[in-house]
């Protein structure tokens, strides 16, 4: 079993989903918007921007995992599936939405 690799990068950027400027996070690595909560399918490992799909991520779902939330997202180029832990400024709206079974 080989364990994931944490990158430590925590930049801003410009959502590619609601062009929303989005800052550093500034305790852990930003790696979704806060607004859309939408993310881009840019690392293999958390923060080695090694891949090379750069699609959108859209988010699916959400679940609690031990004492934190993680959003799950789909790509919607290449349909890989992944999980980031949600952050503390994420529109809470949103992330609601997601946790209601249509």
């Amino acid at each position: 079993m080989e364990v994931k690799k944490f990158k430590m990068i925590d930049e801003g950027f410009i959502c590619d989903v609601c062009g929303q400027m989005v800052r550093p996070l500034g305790y852990t690595a930003r790696d979704h918007c806060p607004n859309c909560l939408s993310s881009k399918h840019v690392d293999i490992n958390p923060g080695d921007r090694l891949c090379s799909c750069n699609g959108i991520l859209k988010p699916i779902g959400i679940y609690k995992f031990k004492n934190i939330y993680k959003i799950k997202y789909k790509c919607l180029k290449c349909g890989m599936e992944k999980n980031n832990i949600m952050a503390n400024d994420d529109n809470m709206e949103k992330v609601i939405s997601l946790s209601v079974i249509e």
